[in-house]
């Protein structure tokens, strides 16, 4: 813990929806290497469960905060508690999402586009937004440096059947990224996307074993690295991009995918 190339200790890691699925891999990633971990969710028990975990992969101090990134209000009272509480932040992973509702294109209504967009492209924008300000507002202070990540999709760059509101957000979040990178540089902030590949998460175990198993021999069949993503394969790239290994990466969408974007569709 905290002696690699990819220290984290003396840092502070946000991760929004850290308490389950890919967040929790950032954040446990993070916490391996020494990092202090904020989470923000809305679920109490599986936040509970998250910050006992994190203690155990040697995070020196967990806390778990009940925000909802669709309100702004929230976002901007979440980073003040906080402010509060650890003083400064080095790490914001903005994670929070929801999956599409809507079956096709031609069924996806204004609802379903406009709630999905609230979380995962607005709450995303918040969330990085007031991120980067508390960062700037150390950097003017004399102690420059803080990394702010996007959580993409391989939708942004993939056409998928159904998923049109999901890879808007996403595209969408990975284009501001590029913007971001541009004008925070200055303070030696750095801001990149994790496009993450198919993953094994709770909610794909919830479907019991014969679907994780049909799961798992799908991807296996079409990724050049043979098996699906797991929750574990995160956990070393969430720990570079907090740590000072990658204070000179930025402005990128990096995949974590086993390759899965790269192969054609028609290879043999």
């Amino acid at each position: 813990m905290g002696n690699a190339l990819f220290d984290c200790t003396g840092k502070v890691t946000m991760v929004t929806g850290g308490n389950g699925g890919l967040g929790l891999g950032f954040a446990m990633g993070c916490a391996k290497m020494g990092s202090d971990i904020a989470i923000w969710a809305r679920n109490a028990e599986k936040s509970a469960a998250a910050k006992e975990q994190l203690l155990k992969a040697g995070a020196p101090r967990v806390e778990v905060y009940a925000v909802d990134v669709a309100s702004e209000e929230q976002v901007i009272e979440g980073y003040k508690q906080l402010k509060a509480d650890f003083g400064r932040l080095d790490c914001v992973f903005a994670n929070s999402g929801r999956g599409p509702g809507a079956p096709s294109f031609l069924e996806l209504n204004s609802e379903e586009w406009h709630d999905l967009l609230s979380v995962s492209l607005h709450g995303a924008f918040y969330t990085l937004r007031e991120g980067a300000r508390m960062m700037a507002e150390r950097a003017e202070a004399g102690e420059p440096g803080g990394s702010l990540v996007q959580c993409g999709s391989l939708t942004i760059f993939q056409g998928l059947k159904g998923l049109s509101n999901y890879a808007a957000a996403k595209a969408g979040m990975a284009a501001v990224i590029r913007c971001m990178a541009v004008e925070l540089g200055q303070y030696n902030i750095r801001c990149n996307t994790l496009a993450v590949g198919f993953t094994i998460t709770e909610m794909i175990k919830a479907g019991g074993d014969e679907f994780v198993k049909h799961m798992e021999d799908f991807y296996a069949a079409r990724t050049p690295i043979p098996r699906a993503g797991y929750i574990e394969d995160l956990e070393g790239m969430a720990a570079y991009l907090c740590s000072d290994a990658s204070r000179y990466h930025t402005g990128d969408t990096i995949t974590l995918d086993g390759g899965s974007v790269i192969n054609p569709i028609y290879a043999m």
